[in-house]
């Protein structure tokens, strides 16, 4: 299935191919073409390809807007909030498609450099980032109802005690997670909604800026085995309350409040809970308390962490450690454990389990846990599996194509089998999924200049930059963050302020061999140091893990030292030095 779904006249297909063209080289994979003859077979494919597809790209030309194909999807594209139009010629719009703003492309002129297609990448990429950019319906004729659209806000901590961040957050994740379950309603993704965290928001303004119908804010206590949980649901157009409830139960209670806030919110907006929505919503994985909140404590270094940051993932598998002694059916706890697992081992070079049996452990018991599958594909490339890595990240892609795990691990996937595009495309959606990941921006910048596009290194460079620094602000000693964020600032032009960053976390945390990796890659790379770079690695070849040798190997930022006889030296050094230790290390 495509990210994107192209709907058109045949006889436009000359016109629409070098459009075609210009998206996927963005990294975003486009169905526009089927190879398959009319019939039963033909439309049961096109109606599955537009219904997995995040956008639907309809083209109206002359031709096309008599077309009762392309009118037909075009409207069922409106009725899932996923309709983007463009025109040639100044078409004539159908008259119910109107109310929607068009992208002109007659002045495109196969540029993608061009003010409508970037106008039109805008569009898309907020889609894709879960931004509706249309109306949340196409102007209905009367009687037919309007797809509602939503935006959760972050729960406010209200414990006194910043450590309870992890708490509301949760909680904000789980509404988020539940109103999505909802097939008529319309949820805005965390990263876009977590934007706003911390800030004083204007609901009117946040709704328009979304492009939503409803805003829901809330607040948590948590103190003393009791919450309190207060929430309002505000129609974004005139500000007004639709409904507002304050709960004030035993902690023990927390699952069913969830599931009560969740279906007071359906009801509020007069929507009807299908019975296999309703299971879905009340489908927790857990009916623990204490377990639940280890995971939540887990979850939270999860998504503000950093890949290259040991006590992170050492804090990861001692909290689901704790959660799975306490329910040892708690599925998502087990794959969050063996994600942590592989890190440490394969990221960090640490001894100790390597997270399959645990990611076994948690299929076991969900086989359609698609976080499992994808850490299992994680290990996999980790050790040169290739194949067994693609079957296990087609499995969990097909499970969930939103999730942020299964969107780096597929990331991860391709990278290491150099199929650079996809990469870019699964590293685009995890670093649009989550707005604390700086290691998804950060290998984009690689993957970017990899392809020759230098205007979306510099952007995820800005990204990268960015999100460091925020990290650094909380933790000024995280070495990870700095590894990632000289490669940014080399590639910014500040290469003075590199330099600084590198003298000084080598002074803090000299023996981190993953920031060494990433300070090198900026080096070589980008500052065209092959010196500095090849001092930087000379620790690695005596300390570094399978994992990391394995992604030397593919990493293009590592191709100015290849030719050189220390370079070479170092890699047939570690590769003797892991095989000796009993690990693989396959030939490149």
């Amino acid at each position: 299935m495509a990210d994107v779904f192209v709907s058109y006249a045949r006889s436009d297909k000359l016109r629409v191919a070098p459009l075609v063209a210009a998206v996927e080289a963005q990294g975003w994979s486009v169905w526009w073409d089927p190879e398959i003859a009319p019939g039963q077979e033909f439309d049961d494919r096109i109606e599955a390809e537009l219904k997995a597809a995040t956008v639907v790209l309809v083209i109206w030309t002359p031709t096309s807007v008599s077309s009762r194909w392309v009118r037909g999807e075009a409207r069922e594209a409106a009725d899932l909030g996923k309709l983007l139009p463009a025109r040639f010629d100044d078409a004539r719009l159908p008259m119910d498609v109107r109310a929607i703003h068009t992208t002109d492309l007659d002045t495109w002129n196969e540029d993608p450099a061009s003010p409508p297609f970037q106008a039109l990448l805008r569009a898309m990429a907020a889609m894709m980032a879960g931004h509706p950019t249309t109306a949340t319906a196409i102007a209905a004729p009367s009687g037919t109802s309007v797809r509602l659209g939503i935006c959760v806000l972050p729960f406010a901590n209200m414990s006194g005690d910043p450590e309870q961040e992890y708490f509301s957050d949760g909680i904000t994740e789980d509404i988020i997670t539940d109103l999505s379950k909802v097939s008529a309603l319309s949820v805005i993704a965390r990263n876009s909604a977590f934007m706003y965290k911390g800030r004083s928001v204007d609901v009117q303004k946040v709704a328009r800026e979304l492009d939503v119908s409803h805003v829901l804010e809330g607040s948590v206590r948590k103190a003393g085995g009791r919450v309190r949980i207060t929430a309002q649901l505000v129609k974004g157009s005139s500000n007004d309350h639709v409904w507002a409830e304050r709960y004030d139960r035993d902690l023990n209670d927390i699952f069913a409040l969830q599931d009560e806030i969740s279906e007071a919110i359906v009801k509020a907006l007069k929507l009807k809970l299908l019975p296999e929505e309703r299971k879905a919503i009340e489908r927790r994985g857990t009916d623990n308390v204490e377990a639940y909140n280890l995971f939540l404590m887990a979850w939270q270094y999860y998504v503000t962490g950093l890949e290259g940051d040991a006590r992170r993932a050492e804090s990861i598998i001692r909290l689901c450690t704790g959660a799975v002694e306490i329910d040892p059916n708690y599925a998502r706890a087990w794959a969050l454990m063996a994600l942590g697992q592989m890190i440490l081992r394969f990221v960090n070079g640490r001894s100790g389990e390597d997270g399959l049996l645990a990611a076994e452990r948690a299929l076991a018991l969900d086989a359609n846990l698609a976080e499992a599958h994808a850490v299992r594909a994680r290990i996999f490339s980790e050790t040169a599996r290739y194949d067994a890595a693609s079957a296990e990240i087609d499995i969990a892609l097909r499970l969930d194509a939103e999730s942020y795990e299964v969107n780096r691990a597929a990331a991860y996937v391709r990278f290491r089998q150099q199929r650079i595009p996809d990469a870019i495309r699964y590293f685009e959606k995890a670093t649009s999924l989550m707005e604390t990941d700086v290691n998804s921006a950060s290998m984009l910048i690689t993957c970017y200049t990899s392809v020759g596009n230098s205007q979306a290194a510099l952007r995820l460079a800005k990204t990268t930059l960015s999100r460091a620094e925020k990290t650094l602000a909380q933790d000024p000693n995280n070495g990870a963050a700095m590894g990632f964020g000289v490669v940014a600032l080399v590639l910014l032009g500040e290469t003075e302020r590199a330099k600084e960053w590198i003298k000084r976390a080598l002074m803090i945390d000299p023996d981190n061999m993953n920031m060494r990796y990433n300070f090198a890659c900026g080096l070589a790379t980008y500052a065209r140091d092959c010196d500095g770079a090849i001092e930087l690695l000379g620790p690695l070849s005596k300390r570094m893990s399978i994992g990391l040798l394995n992604h030397a190997k593919a990493d293009p930022d590592l191709d100015p030292l290849r030719d050189d006889p220390r370079f070479k030296a170092m890699m047939v050094e570690a590769e003797a030095r892991i095989a000796a230790a009993g690990g693989s290390a396959p030939a490149a």
